[in-house]
Protein backbone atom coordinates (compact mmCIF):
# COMPACT_ATOMS: atom_id res chain seq x y z
CA UNK A 1 0.00 0.00 0.00
CA UNK A 2 1.30 3.44 -0.84
CA UNK A 3 1.81 6.17 1.73
CA UNK A 4 -0.85 8.29 0.03
CA UNK A 5 -3.40 5.46 0.18
CA UNK A 6 -2.54 4.74 3.82
CA UNK A 7 -2.88 8.42 4.75
CA UNK A 8 -6.25 8.67 3.02
CA UNK A 9 -7.52 5.48 4.69
CA UNK A 10 -6.30 6.57 8.11
CA UNK A 11 -7.86 10.03 7.77
CA UNK A 12 -11.15 8.43 6.73
CA UNK A 13 -11.03 5.98 9.66
CA UNK A 14 -10.26 8.79 12.10
CA UNK A 15 -12.98 11.01 10.67
CA UNK A 16 -10.52 13.64 9.47
CA UNK A 17 -11.42 15.82 6.50
CA UNK A 18 -7.90 17.04 5.97
CA UNK A 19 -5.29 17.19 3.23
CA UNK A 20 -2.21 16.05 5.13
CA UNK A 21 1.22 17.22 4.03
CA UNK A 22 2.82 13.84 4.67
CA UNK A 23 6.20 14.99 3.37
CA UNK A 24 6.38 17.83 5.91
CA UNK A 25 5.45 15.50 8.77
CA UNK A 26 7.96 12.88 7.67
CA UNK A 27 10.70 15.48 7.24
CA UNK A 28 10.04 16.73 10.76
CA UNK A 29 10.14 13.18 12.14
CA UNK A 30 13.43 12.49 10.34
CA UNK A 31 15.01 15.71 11.56
CA UNK A 32 13.88 15.12 15.15
CA UNK A 33 15.26 11.57 15.05
CA UNK A 34 18.65 12.80 13.85
CA UNK A 35 19.01 16.09 15.72
CA UNK A 36 17.56 15.00 19.08
CA UNK A 37 17.39 11.22 19.32
CA UNK A 38 15.44 8.53 17.53
CA UNK A 39 12.48 8.30 19.97
CA UNK A 40 11.90 12.04 19.46
CA UNK A 41 10.44 11.37 16.01
CA UNK A 42 7.06 9.88 16.97
CA UNK A 43 6.79 12.02 20.09
CA UNK A 44 7.46 15.21 18.13
CA UNK A 45 4.91 14.39 15.45
CA UNK A 46 2.33 13.45 18.08
CA UNK A 47 2.85 16.71 19.98
CA UNK A 48 2.68 18.74 16.78
CA UNK A 49 -0.60 17.06 15.86
CA UNK A 50 -2.00 17.56 19.33
CA UNK A 51 -1.01 21.24 19.37
CA UNK A 52 -2.49 21.75 15.91
CA UNK A 53 -5.71 20.13 17.05
CA UNK A 54 -5.92 22.42 20.07
CA UNK A 55 -5.45 25.40 17.75
CA UNK A 56 -8.38 24.31 15.58
CA UNK A 57 -6.91 21.53 13.47
CA UNK A 58 -6.82 23.28 10.10
CA UNK A 59 -4.17 22.63 7.50
CA UNK A 60 -2.68 26.03 8.38
CA UNK A 61 -2.61 25.11 12.08
CA UNK A 62 -0.69 21.95 11.25
CA UNK A 63 1.75 23.82 9.02
CA UNK A 64 2.34 26.44 11.72
CA UNK A 65 3.03 23.81 14.36
CA UNK A 66 5.37 21.93 12.01
CA UNK A 67 7.25 25.19 11.39
CA UNK A 68 7.59 25.83 15.13
CA UNK A 69 8.87 22.31 15.78
CA UNK A 70 11.22 22.41 12.80
CA UNK A 71 12.78 25.65 14.02
CA UNK A 72 13.29 24.14 17.47
CA UNK A 73 14.83 20.95 16.04
CA UNK A 74 17.19 23.02 13.89
CA UNK A 75 18.45 24.79 17.03
CA UNK A 76 19.65 21.51 18.54
CA UNK A 77 23.39 20.92 18.56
Amino acid sequence: MSLTSWTEQLCDALGLDLDVEATAVLDLARDAAHQVERPAAPLTTFLVGYAAGLRGGSTDDIADCIDIATELVEQQP
